[in-house]
């Protein structure tokens, strides 16, 4: 079933839409083998999950099979809305407050959430993704939320910064305005820009987690061959396993910046990339 809610977010200073899919029954689940979905105490494995840029909480629902996908493996999906904010919390001198993006994903929506629904709060039930802009939501949550999590899927990107895309998209354009979507790592690297920043916070803390033996969830990462972003997942994914980090990586040929892709890898992700049980959590 979807669930559509909207609440006043605290962290947002405004009120704010999610759509949460939550499994129930189906006609094929009795010959699946299937749990009773609908047994008091049950709980669901839980996903969140954060969409593109210019973007909202209702894209997954419109561009993909999410909601099939979510229903046949049994685990909730929960979407927000991170709108163009790259999930990040603005200064504190912003008027007349800040809206805190990233505190809101990463603090505040998994406490409403939990105490609303029944989802299980165990690290190995609960697990982060994203694409495009929402797979930078889905890196911080697999730096900063290890021991929450036990597995982030990052899809057509990863912990990268919005400047650098937008400066490496405008560098593609001819003089007509027309976009070749292809960024140029060695004319990025000639203008003196990083395609991902190393001494960020973000991968600081990473790399403090692994010398200090944190615990690290699983990195999977996915990009199709033709997409624009190629080079900045390559330095992700390069960085991340140079920590220490277990980074699963597939690349996909003939899919670009796309919802065929997307939709393709949510399905695999379900299928085999996530350690879902596939199946309620029965009490």
């Amino acid at each position: 079933m979807v669930v559509k809610f909207n609440f006043l977010s605290k962290e947002l200073m405004m009120q704010t839409n999610v759509t949460m899919i939550l499994p129930s029954f189906t006609l094929f689940d009795s010959f699946k083998g299937k749990a009773e979905s609908y047994l008091p105490g049950t709980k669901f494995q839980t996903l969140y999950l954060f969409h593109g840029g210019t973007g909202d909480d209702s894209d997954y629902i419109n561009f993909s099979n999410i909601l099939r996908y979510a229903d046949d493996h049994k685990i909730a999906v929960i979407m927000p809305s991170g709108y163009n904010s790259s999930y990040e919390d603005e200064s504190e001198d912003f008027l007349p407050w800040p809206r805190r993006y990233w505190t809101y994903v990463f603090e505040e929506l998994p406490r409403v959430c939990t105490a609303m629904f029944p989802l299980s709060t165990k690290r190995e039930d609960t697990f982060a993704a994203g694409l495009s802009m929402g797979s930078m939501a889905a890196a911080k949550w697999a730096v900063y939320g290890g021991e929450r999590i036990g597995a982030a899927l990052l899809l057509s990107g990863g912990g990268m910064d919005t400047s650098t895309i937008m400066r490496g998209v405008s560098q593609s354009a001819d003089k007509g305005g027309n976009i070749r979507i292809k960024i140029d790592p060695e004319r990025l690297a000639a203008e003196g820009i990083k395609l991902i920043d190393t001494e960020s916070d973000l991968y600081k803390t990473a790399r403090k987690n692994a010398e200090t033996g944190k615990l690290l969830p699983k990195i999977i990462m996915a990009c199709g061959r033709d997409d624009l972003l190629l080079p900045i997942v390559y330095a992700c994914r390069d960085e991340f396993r140079g920590y220490g980090y277990d980074v699963k990586y597939e690349e996909f040929p003939g899919y670009a910046h796309e919802w065929d892709f997307w939709d393709m890898a949510l399905r695999k992700a379900f299928e085999e990339w996530l350690p879902i049980r596939h199946d309620v959590l029965v009490p």
